[in-house]
């Protein structure tokens, strides 16, 4: 799949009006954001690209924020090297080391998870990942059975994995990033992780202990009922992928189910969330 790097150079204006900036892109579809020294870069896969009108969505942002942005297209291939040449090795929690195939291994850790980048988002690198991780840290996972939805290059699931999950399903609708959560599960050892390639209706007819999903508030608010349907009474779900002010209608969402508030966990006004199911 090809991916749509859109380089913004922020000129001026206040940071609050960046995020809303980057808040808005997410909703139509960017999956990606990386800070710059000028303002920031966004990716959008191809396909969801055809049916955007750039201007459309950033002429609102003009009264307010002085910015330019170019358009490239980046073949699978390049992204693939820009991943690599961009992927430094990563610690959460002092406990856990995220490396690639290309780095050392730091034994000294109590837990190693090796991620091929490729292309698939989800190496821990941005806030919502390493939120998420810091929450499974935090958790028991010995003998319990999880759901990872959205996994990217299935770096939750295996950490899950490290930390005693038995019974893993991940999932992911982008074909590249199935591909990618078989090749880290085998890299990591981890052979009980399945992995299954599309959304919602392809959750297996199972409950399970804890359920992951780190995508956006849209796809989220869309999905909940369907994380609550398979989500054990007293179980865990956490939650990431959206802004702070989006956290109010996820909880609303979420009691609609019976899932109520637990923790909540902040960087850089990405959020995450952690509930349970009464």
């Amino acid at each position: 799949m090809n991916y749509y790097e859109f380089v913004f150079k922020i000129e001026q204006g206040e940071e609050v009006y960046r995020d809303l900036l980057i808040h808005s892109l997410g909703e139509a579809g960017f999956d990606t954001f990386e800070e710059t020294d000028s303002g920031f870069n966004a990716y959008i896969s191809e396909g969801l690209a055809e049916g955007l009108d750039e201007e459309i969505l950033l002429n609102p942002f003009r009264q307010t924020l002085a910015f330019s942005y170019k358009k490239n297209l980046i073949p699978q291939k390049n992204w693939n090297e820009v991943w690599e040449s961009n992927f430094e090795p990563l610690i959460i929690g002092d406990q856990c080391y995220v490396r690639a195939t290309f780095h050392q291994a730091r034994p000294e850790f109590p837990i190693e998870i090796i991620i091929d980048p490729k292309m698939s988002f989800g190496t821990g690198h941005h806030q919502t990942t390493a939120m998420v991780m810091e929450f499974l840290l935090a958790i028991d996972f010995s003998g319990k059975s999880v759901l990872d939805m959205g996994c990217g290059t299935g770096i939750l699931a295996i950490l899950a994995a490290k930390r005693g999950a038995n019974d893993i399903t991940a999932i992911d609708y982008d074909p590249v990033c199935f591909e990618s959560t078989q090749e880290n599960v085998a890299l990591n050892k981890a052979p009980f992780i399945k992995a299954l390639c599309g959304s919602k209706e392809v959750i297996p007819d199972a409950v399970y202990d804890v359920v992951l999903a780190n995508i956006n508030r849209n796809i989220l608010l869309d999905q909940i009922e369907s994380y609550a349907n398979v989500l054990k009474p007293g179980g865990t779900l956490i939650l990431s992928g959206f802004y702070d002010e989006d956290c109010e209608v996820l909880l609303q969402k979420a009691a609609e189910f019976g899932i109520r508030f637990s923790e909540k966990r902040l960087t850089d006004n990405w959020a995450s969330l952690k509930l349970l199911k009464v």
